[in-house]
Protein backbone atom coordinates (compact mmCIF):
# COMPACT_ATOMS: atom_id res chain seq x y z
CA UNK A 1 0.00 0.00 0.00
CA UNK A 2 0.77 3.76 -0.49
CA UNK A 3 -0.31 6.66 1.44
CA UNK A 4 0.20 9.84 -0.80
CA UNK A 5 -0.49 13.27 1.06
CA UNK A 6 -0.80 16.68 -0.74
CA UNK A 7 -0.46 20.13 1.03
CA UNK A 8 0.19 23.73 -0.28
CA UNK A 9 -2.98 24.57 -1.71
CA UNK A 10 -4.34 28.09 -0.29
CA UNK A 11 -6.30 31.52 -1.82
CA UNK A 12 -4.04 33.28 -4.00
CA UNK A 13 -4.73 36.27 -6.26
CA UNK A 14 -4.76 35.98 -10.08
CA UNK A 15 -0.75 35.80 -11.52
CA UNK A 16 1.13 34.55 -7.74
CA UNK A 17 2.22 31.30 -7.45
CA UNK A 18 1.53 28.25 -5.22
CA UNK A 19 3.86 25.16 -4.99
CA UNK A 20 2.03 21.76 -3.60
CA UNK A 21 4.02 19.20 -2.15
CA UNK A 22 2.98 15.57 -2.53
CA UNK A 23 4.58 12.89 0.13
CA UNK A 24 4.03 9.27 -0.22
CA UNK A 25 4.79 6.81 2.04
CA UNK A 26 4.24 3.26 2.54
CA UNK A 27 5.75 0.89 -0.42
CA UNK A 28 7.19 3.39 -2.54
CA UNK A 29 9.17 1.28 -4.44
CA UNK A 30 6.11 -0.07 -6.43
CA UNK A 31 5.12 3.39 -7.75
CA UNK A 32 6.36 4.68 -11.80
CA UNK A 33 4.48 7.32 -12.19
CA UNK A 34 2.92 10.15 -10.24
CA UNK A 35 0.13 12.46 -11.69
CA UNK A 36 -1.38 15.87 -10.67
CA UNK A 37 -5.24 15.88 -11.30
CA UNK A 38 -7.43 19.22 -10.60
CA UNK A 39 -11.16 18.68 -10.50
CA UNK A 40 -13.30 22.16 -10.44
CA UNK A 41 -16.96 21.93 -9.26
CA UNK A 42 -19.52 20.78 -11.97
CA UNK A 43 -16.64 19.45 -13.82
CA UNK A 44 -14.99 16.53 -14.73
CA UNK A 45 -11.10 15.31 -13.30
CA UNK A 46 -8.40 17.01 -15.69
CA UNK A 47 -4.79 15.65 -15.85
CA UNK A 48 -2.48 18.69 -15.02
CA UNK A 49 0.60 16.51 -15.10
CA UNK A 50 2.30 13.70 -14.75
CA UNK A 51 6.21 12.70 -14.38
CA UNK A 52 7.79 9.00 -14.63
CA UNK A 53 10.33 7.20 -12.23
CA UNK A 54 12.86 8.92 -14.46
CA UNK A 55 12.16 12.43 -14.41
CA UNK A 56 10.06 12.55 -17.79
CA UNK A 57 7.22 15.17 -17.74
CA UNK A 58 4.20 15.65 -19.66
CA UNK A 59 1.79 18.31 -19.25
CA UNK A 60 -1.81 19.60 -20.11
CA UNK A 61 -1.97 22.15 -22.83
CA UNK A 62 -3.21 24.58 -20.26
CA UNK A 63 -1.06 24.76 -17.90
CA UNK A 64 1.89 24.43 -20.30
CA UNK A 65 4.39 27.67 -19.23
CA UNK A 66 3.02 27.81 -15.95
CA UNK A 67 3.47 24.86 -14.15
CA UNK A 68 6.54 22.65 -13.43
CA UNK A 69 6.48 19.07 -12.00
CA UNK A 70 9.43 17.77 -9.92
CA UNK A 71 10.50 15.02 -7.62
CA UNK A 72 12.47 14.65 -4.92
CA UNK A 73 13.15 10.91 -4.88
CA UNK A 74 15.06 10.87 -1.00
CA UNK A 75 11.98 12.66 0.23
CA UNK A 76 9.48 10.28 -1.67
CA UNK A 77 7.51 13.86 -3.00
CA UNK A 78 6.46 15.06 -5.82
CA UNK A 79 5.73 19.03 -6.20
CA UNK A 80 4.07 21.33 -8.42
CA UNK A 81 4.83 24.54 -9.14
CA UNK A 82 2.07 26.61 -10.39
CA UNK A 83 2.81 30.36 -11.47
CA UNK A 84 1.13 32.68 -13.32
CA UNK A 85 -2.17 31.27 -11.84
CA UNK A 86 -5.48 32.03 -13.23
CA UNK A 87 -9.00 31.98 -11.92
CA UNK A 88 -9.87 29.20 -13.85
CA UNK A 89 -7.21 27.24 -12.10
CA UNK A 90 -9.31 27.36 -8.95
CA UNK A 91 -10.10 23.01 -7.92
CA UNK A 92 -9.56 20.56 -5.76
CA UNK A 93 -5.41 19.01 -7.04
CA UNK A 94 -4.78 15.60 -6.21
CA UNK A 95 -1.97 13.58 -6.76
CA UNK A 96 -2.30 10.03 -7.92
CA UNK A 97 0.04 6.98 -7.71
CA UNK A 98 0.66 4.40 -10.81
CA UNK A 99 2.33 1.27 -10.58
CA UNK A 100 2.16 0.69 -14.55
CA UNK A 101 5.82 0.45 -16.03
CA UNK A 102 4.78 3.06 -18.85
CA UNK A 103 3.69 6.62 -17.66
CA UNK A 104 -0.40 6.72 -18.00
CA UNK A 105 -2.80 9.31 -18.33
CA UNK A 106 -6.44 7.82 -17.65
CA UNK A 107 -7.34 8.25 -14.44
CA UNK A 108 -8.42 4.71 -13.87
CA UNK A 109 -4.82 3.13 -14.06
CA UNK A 110 -3.64 5.35 -11.36
CA UNK A 111 -3.41 3.08 -8.35
CA UNK A 112 -3.39 5.60 -5.00
CA UNK A 113 -4.80 8.95 -4.74
CA UNK A 114 -4.16 11.32 -2.04
CA UNK A 115 -7.26 13.55 -0.42
CA UNK A 116 -6.83 16.28 -2.39
CA UNK A 117 -5.87 19.78 -1.59
CA UNK A 118 -8.08 23.26 -2.57
CA UNK A 119 -6.19 25.77 -4.68
CA UNK A 120 -8.67 28.97 -5.68
CA UNK A 121 -7.32 31.74 -7.55
CA UNK A 122 -8.72 34.94 -6.83
CA UNK A 123 -9.64 37.84 -9.58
Amino acid sequence: QVQLVESGGGLVQAGGSLRLSCAASGSTFSINAIGWYRQAPGKQRELVATISSGGSTNYADSVKGRFTISRDNAKNTVYLQMNSLKPEDTAVYYCAASRLPIVTTTPTEYDYWGQGTQVTVSS
